[in-house]
């Protein structure tokens, strides 16, 4: 829309920006020679009309880890105010408080209208809806997720991954002694499982020679506009994204890229399906188990008028969920393993009696194709203690959604004895959580996998208010089964045939996503492990 054509509505809109702009700078300018200025309990100041927008400024390079701090020094609440555009955070990592929200008083703290405007990537699909349309969409999705056939077909589609993809591209890393980005890999690994399991195809993301992928380029200018959606007022990025300026003119960009991927894929499997009636091929077989070909072979979905959005919405949310969630857990994971030997040398310990069988049963045929390298599958992983003890404690330290948002439809006092108000936004920072002392302890920041473990070798329960990496109360993630079973299937793999080794002098931090991303990646060397062969 051109400028000649902005209402006053819009005008004032602008204009709140530019005001808002001047003081930011005439504070910041200021804030070196304020030091001594009373500060509240947070450690930051209070700035009549603008609150704490300051310091989220001056902190925004380092937000994760500011936020955190805050928490720490502040019993693990605080309230943000930013009086001039009704900006109003309430921010926790107080498990009692998030039982409170997510369980307890669940009704109270949806998404709401303003993270469907920061999420709109995502449409109407299931995370980014309430209410009575979101129950029809889990219900619909859990029946489609737990029947035994997808089940099967998770184990099965991500164990023949890790053999014709993940190891090939990494023994062919480790024969060239080459260093790669180990996340990068991870996303393209994981691109293509989650394609696999959403539309049935592979999209071969991790070919040898790494070809370009404009969707997940894109996928990530969209997680990280989002993320910066959640540091300002609404209106200040609404009037970016009317204007079309900044990481908003970027966003759109990158929103039709990933948009057009969805649709081709959709566009492709139908076609597909199609030919084969056609063909009179699909009446005497099983229908395939990927999510979509359950969607379109559902008479409700298919039958009813926004069966084509309904569809579009659903395959964007898993397709987002599925690629950036696991990519992120395990680049996470193997960043703890590589610089924690003792931890690595446990993992290989529990792995090595089911290792050492492989030759008797697959009667000396250590899976052709692979260079005789070992894998498990889902079954001989899915009760390893302590390979499960090491994802969910890396986890802990890094979520892959590292806070969560919600909305206050009523006023309420939560268990730390706060108030919010009608309105308010709660933010819950899952990051700061594993580095709070009061929840996990003095060595909370240690990566310990032992925590999960009891005195008497049994897996410790740990509450989802407190180990938040998949959520907690009725919106808990439905994947959260499939999930560890890639993770566990994946991370046993690579672990027994592959170290890895950070490149020295390489710097591994958060970036600022939705997505618990890496900023400069993970920089590795990569080497192949001796065979083990047992008589």
């Amino acid at each position: 829309m051109a400028i000649g054509n902005m209402n006053l509505f819009d005008w004032l809109f602008v204009l709140q920006l530019l005001l808002s702009a001047v003081c930011v700078l005439v504070i910041c300018y200021r804030y070196q020679r304020l030091k001594s200025m009373k500060r509240c309990s947070l450690g930051v100041v209070q700035w009549p009309i603008v609150g704490v927008l300051p310091a989220i400024v001056a902190n925004m390079h380092r937000l994760l880890d500011g936020v955190t701090f805050l928490l720490a020094t502040s019993q693990l609440n605080f309230q943000c105010r930013f009086w001039l555009a009704g900006f109003r955070f309430f921010v926790t990592c107080d498990p009692d408080n998030v039982r409170h929200i997510f369980t307890s008083n669940f009704d109270n703290y949806p998404k709401g209208d303003v993270f469907a405007d920061m999420f709109d990537v995502l449409g109407g699909g299931i995370f980014n809806t309430d209410g009575e349309r979101w129950r029809r969409q889990r219900n619909k999705a859990q029946m489609l997720m737990t029947t035994p056939r997808f089940r099967a077909f998770v184990a099965r589609s991500s164990l023949d991954k890790v053999e014709k993809g993940l190891l090939p591209f990494l023994a062919h890393v480790a024969d060239a002694r080459k260093t790669c980005d180990l996340q990068d890999v991870f996303t393209r690994w994981s691109l293509d499982a989650t394609c696999h399991l959403v539309f049935g195809v592979d999209p071969g993301c991790l070919d040898v020679g790494l070809p370009e992928v404009p969707f997940a380029r894109a996928m990530d200018d969209v997680l990280r506009t989002i993320f910066l959606r959640h540091t300002m007022p609404v209106s200040f990025w609404k009037t970016m994204r009317w204007l079309g300026i900044g990481h908003e003119k970027r966003n759109a960009a990158a929103r039709r890229t990933v948009e057009s991927f969805v649709a081709s894929a959709i566009a492709k499997h139908r076609a597909d399906d199609e030919s084969k009636s056609r063909q009179g091929g699909g009446s005497d077989k099983q229908p395939v188990a990927d999510l979509l070909s359950s969607f379109l072979c559902d008479d409700e979905i298919a039958g009813s008028a926004d069966a084509d959005v309904y569809i579009r919405d659903m395959a964007m949310n898993l397709l987002v969920a599925g690629r950036d969630t696991t990519s992120s857990a395990l680049s996470w994971f193997f960043y703890l393993l590589s610089t924690n030997p003792r931890v690595e040398q446990k993992l290989l310990q529990e792995l090595a009696p089911i290792a050492s069988r492989k030759p008797q049963l697959q009667q000396g045929r250590l899976f052709p194709g692979n260079g005789g390298m070992v894998t498990f599958d889902a079954s001989e992983v899915r009760n390893l203690l302590y390979l499960h003890a090491a994802l969910c404690e890396a986890m802990r330290l890094y979520p892959p959604v590292p806070l969560e948002h919600k909305a206050a439809v009523a006023g309420d006092v939560l268990p730390s004895g706060h108030e919010v108000m009608a309105g308010d936004k709660v933010l819950v920072f899952y990051y700061s959580m594993g580095r709070m002392k009061r929840v996990w302890g003095k060595d909370c920041r240690e990566f310990r996998p032992e925590r999960w473990i009891t005195e008497d070798g049994k897996l410790r329960y740990v509450p989802s208010n407190k180990f938040v990496a998949f959520n907690s109360g009725p919106r808990t993630c439905l994947g959260k089964e499939m999930a560890l079973v890639q993770m566990k299937v994946t991370a046993a793999a690579m672990a027994w045939n592959f170290a890895v080794e950070v490149v020295p002098g390489h710097v591994v931090e958060p970036r600022l996503s939705v997505i618990l991303h890496m900023k400069n990646g993970l920089l590795v060397r990569v080497k192949r492990r001796e065979p083990v062969m047992n008589t």
